[in-house]
């Protein structure tokens, strides 16, 4: 099963020229599995019916052991799963944990200062930074302006929006591309209203919908970088 944020990558990719079989390489994916769902013989994030589903009787334990302690390195959870019977690969172990959002979100990570940061170069038309603002609007109550900065050039342009729901941020991304002057190869996002399920780094599936439809890959990042 791909996930959307997978499925959204694969779009993304194939817009851009890439081969099936790179594609499968870049996710860890069969190439069959890549070329179903984007003939759109398949869905993303639904399961095939009527077969059994091998994680679901260690993901209990798995979230568990992540709850306990959220910074449980992977490599050591899989030495506890070898003995209830897991059998499959330290990759299937990551791909579930990430999937199925079971490592917690670490609050004191996120928010850790003072640590070296890097200024990565962007080539033109590589990538898009959105965010929403959240204003005190003049005649009371709140104004919602979605901004979108261009990481090459830095050139920003916004929408006013009525509200941060799915389909508010869909069409406000709409409009302000359009002022930018078209789309980048890749959308950057925090945990955003409307685009990120809260609580999880999960793409809610009309907005993954969306970024497939127009062929951008989307990195989320963790909240305050």
């Amino acid at each position: 099963m791909l996930a959307r944020e997978e499925h959204v990558e694969a779009h993304a990719l194939r817009a851009q020229g890439w081969s099936i079989s790179a594609i499968a390489r870049h996710l860890g994916r069969d190439r069959k599995t890549v070329r179903a769902y984007l003939s759109g013989e398949r869905t993303p994030g639904i399961r095939r019916t009527g077969g059994e589903d091998p994680f679901a009787r260690f993901e209990p334990y798995v979230a568990q052991r992540l709850t306990e302690d959220p910074h449980l390195q992977l490599s050591t959870l899989i030495r506890e799963l070898r003995d209830l019977g897991f059998t499959s690969s330290y990759q299937t172990l990551t791909r579930e944990v990430r999937d199925r959002s079971l490592r917690p979100h670490c609050e004191a990570c996120a928010a850790a200062k003072g640590r070296a940061t890097t200024e990565i170069e962007h080539p033109p038309g590589a990538e898009t930074q959105w965010d929403w603002l959240e204003l005190e609007a003049p005649w009371g109550g709140k104004a919602y302006v979605l901004t979108g900065a261009l990481a090459h050039s830095g050139k920003v342009r916004g929408y006013f929006s009525e509200a941060k729901s799915t389909a508010h941020l869909i069409t406000a991304v709409d409009q302000v591309a359009r002022r930018l002057g078209g789309l980048t190869r890749r959308f950057r996002i925090d945990a955003i209203e409307g685009g990120v399920i809260p609580g999880t780094r999960r793409l809610v599936p009309e907005f993954a919908d969306a970024c497939s439809y127009y062929g951008v890959g989307v990195d989320i990042c963790p909240p305050r970088r």
